[in-house]
């Protein structure tokens, strides 16, 4: 039995692009969904993780394609899957040998499912019967002043903890001092470890600092 022949732009999408596709979807498997468009018959040429139900040789959406190949790439933009999911898809034009627009590819990614999943972990991170801490209960909670202090003192500054110079640090030790860190049992070996510094030295300048205010 002969087989039909190929033509030369099939041909081109298909062994220039189609590994690609089949790269994206297996990247992004089982989310993703990536369909090449034949621009001379505007129909599907090849499809990847098949999420639409499409077939090859199906018709391609000919607004879709007459616009991407006006503006070479459309993206992003959503549609509703047959299932009624949401997808987010990207459309990109195929350009053959010559520079002129032979095919279109089409990624679209199902965006549903990370919906429920942050549905899910907003529940979760609300959490249930939880109430606000008690003022007795967080009075002498020294660290958690420390922690709240540094994070604003970081935040304020655009700088991370593991960013920081020796100068920084001699800072940030005068900074926590100044707000009265230093009064918890053992809060100096804390800000030392937490810090990334010797215990000896958090001792040398926190000792300069009481003779300099004395």
């Amino acid at each position: 039995m002969r087989k039909t022949p190929v033509s030369p732009i099939k041909d081109l999408l298909l062994s220039r692009y189609a590994p690609l596709a089949d790269s994206i979807a297996a990247l992004f498997f089982p989310y993703a969904e990536v369909v090449i468009h034949d621009l001379h018959t505007q129909t599907v040429l090849y499809l990847a993780n098949n999420l639409s139900k499409r077939e090859i040789g199906d018709a391609s959406t000919v607004d879709e394609l007459d616009y991407a190949a006006r503006e070479r790439a459309l993206a992003p933009y959503e549609k509703l899957n047959w299932d009624g999911r949401r997808m987010r898809c990207v459309s990109n034009v195929l350009f053959d040998d010559h520079g002129e627009p032979a095919g279109m590819m089409c990624i679209s990614f199902n965006i549903a499912v990370f919906e429920g999943m942050r549905g899910a972990l907003d529940l979760f991170i609300k959490g249930a019967g939880i109430v606000p801490p008690t003022e007795e209960l967080f009075r002498d909670d020294w660290q958690d002043r420390i922690h709240s202090f540094l994070h604003a003192w970081l935040r304020e500054r655009q700088l991370g903890l593991n960013g920081l110079t020796r100068e920084h640090r001699r800072e940030l030790v005068a900074a926590l001092y100044e707000e009265g860190a230093f009064r918890g049992k053992s809060s100096a070996d804390y800000v030392a470890a937490v810090l990334g510094m010797g215990r000896a030295t958090v001792y040398k300048q926190l000792k300069q600092m009481k003779q300099n205010s004395g």
